[in-house]
């Protein structure tokens, strides 16, 4: 994937128009390193400096310099905010201290009356954020299949919906939705569209390429990948919109502090090395999944059967590295999850450590059980996020995982008394 950032090649360097080096694209691969232009550091550092400080000095009493409270701007955040805006293809980026905090600033766009469509599979903490919170204000929501494009559609009031919420891959189903169509759709009836991008972030899905007017992206997972800072990016198209949020950011206090911002920075770098790994290894993972007996489906876009992955293979270049499947009992997935040794029982994805979990009863907890049962979520699902350790180990982990958990699940079986005959 590349952008519209370039960088010189060759030419006579004589200055004329006609001799002006080539222009190229980079690569995002490119872009997640070389971010020395955005550094404007007096010394020359090559990463930006850690401005750990609430205020900084002014000029003069009625003079303001360039920054003034670190809620309102930070040159540490400034250097993450302009390379994600970069990264995203968008106008401006903003860094909140949290994924929801990035979120709830979106929802904040909203006025009383107005609408808003949802996807029903959705990540826990933003179906709670929806159905819990937003209502309070006096905003509808709707929860519809995103696969679905004749559902979003009949879900959509013109003038009445003013947010569409989407998540492609969607956390835990894997489920996929057309961002093109469905931007369409929204914007011919007036209302703004908001994807969470955090299972393929920029460097394998650009949601505002697709339409988006804003990408959300949970920078606690892959953007970090080591699980030590817990972060969230919007990145918008327009620049009117762009103000909004900044207002929303500032007036609420919800920015990113110097510190976890430079850690992100850091963590960008290595971004694309780390991610390639992960999908090699969710690919082999979850083709092994899909062959086993004892696992009845496998949620994955990078398998043939994916219902989705025509459409997604024509708006992502990857598939990524999140892979959920269920096994038709709960009991033997509560098995196989705590019987692996190298997948670590945690909620959350993107570490460069292999996780695995039961959504039901972790991230997702907070959806009441009859509401995840209508939208078809599992107590057997298991979701894993795949990591960057060897695949063979990771293979072996997860075998002999599967070869207790249905060893027990056959033993209670035989210990069950004979069913009356009638």
């Amino acid at each position: 994937m590349r952008t519209a950032a370039t960088a010189a090649g060759s030419g006579n360097g004589n200055g004329n128009g006609a001799g002006q080096p080539a222009k190229r694209s980079l690569s995002t691969r490119t872009l997640l390193v070389q971010s020395e232009g955005l550094v404007n550091d007096q010394y020359g550092a090559s990463m930006p400096p850690i401005y750990q400080t609430a205020t900084f000095q002014q000029p003069g009493a009625i003079e303001m310099g360039e920054y003034d409270y670190s809620r309102s701007g930070n040159p540490t955040r400034t250097v993450l905010e302009k390379q994600m805006a970069l990264l995203e293809g968008g106008e401006r980026a903003f860094a909140f201290s949290s994924g929801m905090s990035a979120l709830a600033a979106v929802t904040r766009l909203l006025s009383t009356g107005d609408h808003v469509v949802a996807g029903d599979d959705l990540y826990g903490g933003t179906s709670r954020l929806l159905s819990r919170v937003v209502p309070a204000a006096g905003i509808e929501v709707s929860n519809v299949d995103t696969s679905n494009l004749e559902a979003v559609k009949a879900a959509i009031i013109p003038g009445k919906t003013k947010l569409v919420m989407l998540e492609s891959p969607t956390n835990p189903r894997m489920q996929i939705c057309d961002i093109r169509a469905i931007c369409t759709m929204a914007h011919e009836a007036g209302a703004l569209v908001c994807v969470d991008n955090s299972i393929l972030t920029c460097l394998y899905q650009r949601p505002l390429d697709l339409g988006a007017d804003i990408a959300m992206t949970s920078a606690t997972k892959f953007i970090g990948g080591h699980s030590d800072v817990t972060a969230g990016i919007l990145a918008v198209r327009d620049p009117a919109l762009a103000d909004r949020v900044y207002f929303v950011q500032n007036a609420e206090g919800t920015a990113l502090g110097p510190f976890d911002c430079w850690l992100l920075v850091r963590g960008i770098k290595t971004m694309a090395l780390r991610m390639e790994r992960q999908v090699a290894n969710a690919q082999r993972i979850a083709e092994w999944l899909a062959a086993h007996p004892a696992v009845h489906s496998v949620n994955y876009p990078g398998l043939p059967g994916h219902p989705g992955k025509d459409v997604h293979d024509g708006q992502a270049s990857s598939a990524g590295s999140i892979i959920s499947f269920i096994t038709g009992d709960a009991t033997v997935s509560q098995t196989v999850v705590e019987e692996t040794q190298l997948f670590k029982i945690t909620v959350s994805f993107g570490n460069v450590r292999s996780l695995i979990s039961m959504p039901c009863f972790m991230s997702h907890a907070s959806i009441p059980a009859d509401v995840r049962a209508a939208r078809g979520l599992p107590n057997d699902l298991v979701r894993i996020s795949v990591g960057i350790e060897d695949v063979d180990d990771l293979l072996a982990d997860l075998e002999q995982a599967f070869d207790k958990a249905t060893a027990a699940s056959t033993a209670g079986a035989a210990a069950l008394p004979a069913a009356a005959s009638t």
